[in-house]
This record gives structure tokens, sequence and C-alpha cells, in this order.
């Protein structure tokens, strides 16, 4: 079974259409990336497809449900961590996590052991107004997963934090997919694309213009299709990837002169810019 099926969304607002014929399938377990600049969609399809906004025509089913016919019970199924999500700044870690348990009816148990989990374990007590940014962006994953969703919903969950926080958090996400739950990550950080997600889908305008997983993406759009070595002597040299290379190639490792060794193909943002004339963080 799929966990998301979307089919011939769109949506606008107003006289600009956001959404434009977007069709997807996300399996079950996996990380799913959704990467675009700012004001590409991303938001508005995680809006869509947890129950916040009705697409103006298409369909959108999770967990084999339609969106449109979803109860409470069926959002329990999901976490979903957000920028327009707030937190009760006044209140503390502890508390907030607490508030959310009571909504969805549940029994304040296990909230230490998240907190813990986030590396929140000595801040239960702390308000969120007293939170630095990093601190926040890990009580508002705290409180996405606390549910021990099927499905995860992370919209830019690591835009503007430091390289010790993203790892943290990035380490939580793939142990969320240990678990079996379905991630789906909006992001414009093609690093954290090409490490954390199995597919990823690049949206631009409102449209998907390429779809797959990264590496093979990358690989489809190495037009060099060349070796580059840098040698020992400090000498670059590039060769064609082909069969008359192999020769060379095996000489030079033959006789220790090999310092490095690359292929050309691209990376993600190199690819989207040729195929939208823009960047990822524009």
């Amino acid at each position: 079974m799929q966990a998301i099926c979307v089919k011939e969304l769109k949506h606008n607002f107003g006289e600009k259409q956001v959404l434009k014929n977007i069709n997807l399938e996300i399996a079950e377990g996996e990380i799913f990336g959704m990467l675009g600049p700012s004001g590409a969609g991303k938001t508005t399809l995680i809006n869509i497809l947890t129950g916040q906004l009705r697409p103006a025509k298409g369909n959108c089913r999770i967990l084999d449900k339609d969106v449109e016919k979803m109860s409470g019970n069926d959002y329990l199924k999901m976490g979903i961590m957000m920028d327009s999500f707030g937190l009760y700044e006044r209140m503390s870690c502890y508390d907030n996590l607490k508030f959310y348990r009571m909504l969805d009816g549940e029994k304040a148990d296990g909230i230490e052991e998240v907190l813990e989990k986030v590396g929140l374990g000595k801040s239960g007590k702390t308000a969120a107004m007293n939170l630095s940014k990093g601190m926040r962006n890990r009580l508002a994953f705290a409180r996405a997963i606390m549910r021990q969703p099927k499905i995860l919903f992370l919209d830019e969950p690591t835009s503007g934090l430091d390289p010790m926080t993203i790892e943290a958090i990035h380490d939580m996400i793939l142990e969320e997919k240990r678990k079996g739950t379905t991630v789906f990550l909006t992001t414009h950080n093609m690093h954290e694309a090409e490490k954390l997600c199995d597919h990823i889908a690049l949206l631009n305008e409102g449209m998907i213009v390429e779809y797959g997983k990264p590496e093979e993406i990358c690989r489809r759009y190495n037009h060099q299709k060349k070796i580059k070595l840098h040698l020992k002597n400090g000498e670059d040299v590039e060769l064609l990837h082909a069969k008359e290379s192999g020769v060379l190639l095996a000489a030079y490792f033959e006789n220790g002169e090999v310092e490095t060794i690359h292929s050309t193909e691209p990376n993600l943002k190199t690819v989207f810019m040729e195929l939208t004339g823009r960047g990822l963080d524009k």
C-alpha cells in the first residue's frame, strides 16, 4: 500500500496557480523529499495533504483514505512539524508536549523520554520563549513524533540551524525511518535531500520538473561523462568515461600517481539550475 497518493492535484490562491497537476506515489516507510526554492509550492502541498487546505482540483489519499474524508482518528496517524505551527511561548517544554497529548486524548506518559530523545532532557522546565532556534526545532520535532505517527510531515526542519543541530535532526529523522515511519520532507537544501531521501521530486513554480532517486537524477544529467584525476605531482587529468580510457586509468593507479578521482555527474543544485534556470535558494 502506498502511504501517500496524489493525482492531478491543482491549487490556486486567487488568480495565481501555485500547484499544477501534481502526481505522486510515496511508499510506506520511505523518506520522500520535495526539493525546491521558497515559493515553489512545497508548504501548500503539505497543507493540502494534512487537511489544512482543500485543493481546487485533484485527489489525495493518505494510507489509502481520501484526505477530504479523514476523521480525527486518521489525523492522529500524522506528525507535523511546520513553522506555522507555533509553540506556546510561556509554557515549558514539558507543558507544551503535555498540552498536545491532552488534545490527542492521551495521558501525559513518556514526555520525559521524548524530551531526552531530542536532546531536551534537561530543558523540560524551560519556557519555549527562552529556547534557541535549534532547541525550538527540537521541541517541534518532539511534538511531531510524540504520537508515534505512521506519516511524518517535516517542512524545512533544519532551515537556519547550525551544522551540529542539523546533524542531530538528521539522525532523528533516520531513526523514524528505521521504525517504519513514512517521512515527507520539504527542503531547499540539496545536501539534506541527497543524504536522507529515498526519492525526491524537484518542484518549480508549482510543477514537478523531475522525480527519482537523488543519485539517479544526477547520473541522468551527466552530460560530460568524464573522470577527473588529481595526480600527486599536482597535475589534473580528464579522461573520457569510455572503454579506451581503461588502460590509461589502470596505468595511473599502477604507478601510484593518483591523489583523488571523481566522476563528473552534477549535484541536485546543478540539475535544478539546468531545468529551471534558477537556484534552489532563490
